[in-house]
This record gives C-alpha cells, sequence and structure tokens, in this order.
C-alpha cells in the first residue's frame, strides 16, 4: 500500500472511531434521543471527513510541495476511510435499542482501533500491547469525558 494511502488509512480510521465515539457518547448521554446520534454521525461522516481531508492536503501541502499526486491520494483516503468509518456506526444505532447499540459501538470502535494498532506494532516492530494499550486508553479517556459532558450538558440545559 503507498505511504499516501496508509496515511490516509491511518488518520481516517483514528479519527473516525474516536470523533464519532467521543459524539455519539456524549449525545447520547445529553440527549437519549436514537435521532439526535444519526443526526450527529451523518454530520461527523460528512463535515469533518471533508474537514480532516483538507486538513491532511494543507499538511502535505506545507511539507510536500512537488508531490501533488500523493497530497491527492492522501486527501481523497483520509475523507473515503474517515467517511466509511464513522458511517459505520450507524448500523448498530439504527438495529438496537440505543443503550446497547452506544455499547456496541464502543466495543465495535475498540476492536477496529485494537486491530489497527497491533498492525502498526508489527510493521514497527513494537510490542503490540505498548501501541495498543496507548491508543486505547486515548480512546477511552475520550468516551469517559464526553460522556461526563453530555450529562452535564443535559443537567444544566434541560
Amino acid at each position: 500500500m503507498k505511504r499516501s494511502i496508509k496515511k490516509g488509512l491511518g488518520f481516517g480510521l483514528t479519527s473516525g472511531i474516536i470523533t464519532t465515539l467521543g459524539l455519539i457518547v456524549g449525545l447520547n448521554s445529553g440527549t437519549h434521543s436514537r435521532m439526535v446520534v444519526i443526526g450527529g454521525i451523518l454530520v461527523i461522516a460528512v463535515a469533518d471527513s471533508l474537514s480532516d481531508a483538507l486538513g491532511i492536503h494543507i499538511s502535505e501541502e506545507a511539507t510536500h510541495k512537488k508531490e501533488t499526486r500523493a497530497t491527492w491520494e492522501s486527501t481523497i483516503s483520509t475523507f473515503l476511510f474517515k467517511f466509511i468509518f464513522a458511517l459505520s456506526f450507524v448500523i448498530p444505532v439504527l438495529l438496537l435499542d440505543l443503550q446497547k447499540a452506544i455499547i456496541v459501538s464502543i466495543i465495535w470502535g475498540l476492536i477496529l482501533l485494537t486491530s489497527f494498532s497491533f498492525y502498526i506494532a508489527k510493521r514497527n516492530k513494537e510490542k503490540p500491547i505498548k501501541v495498543i494499550a496507548e491508543h486505547v486508553i486515548i480512546a477511552t479517556i475520550v468516551i469517559i469525558v464526553t460522556h461526563f459532558i453530555g450529562e452535564w450538558i443535559a443537567r444544566v440545559f434541560v
């Protein structure tokens, strides 16, 4: 796989998982509304995917002036991977009770993140447990913080 595509995969997968999990956990804690959670996922899948793709694009232009093709490969792959991974969280929300869907989404996100972290560790000849733990701890912090933010918003504004 080309470096530019790997960059899009790594960024899109990680951002798609952590951002979407944070959003759905926070929205669920604050509203307990399936419609709001689905709306949030769709907005993240489109707006944040485009935003992150533009961010990668500008970053690539700033560091690799002459590599136009690689810049566009990173841009497009970032958008596509983030869009796909973010959108994958709609499935449990559509098919399950909202509380179960949130739990399944967290498990799904952590499985994806763990799998990719394992791949990264093996490719870089590092200890998988260290890389996996680092990434899962960060994702868990995001999940916990956004849960409490959602609860706080519900108490203050509802």
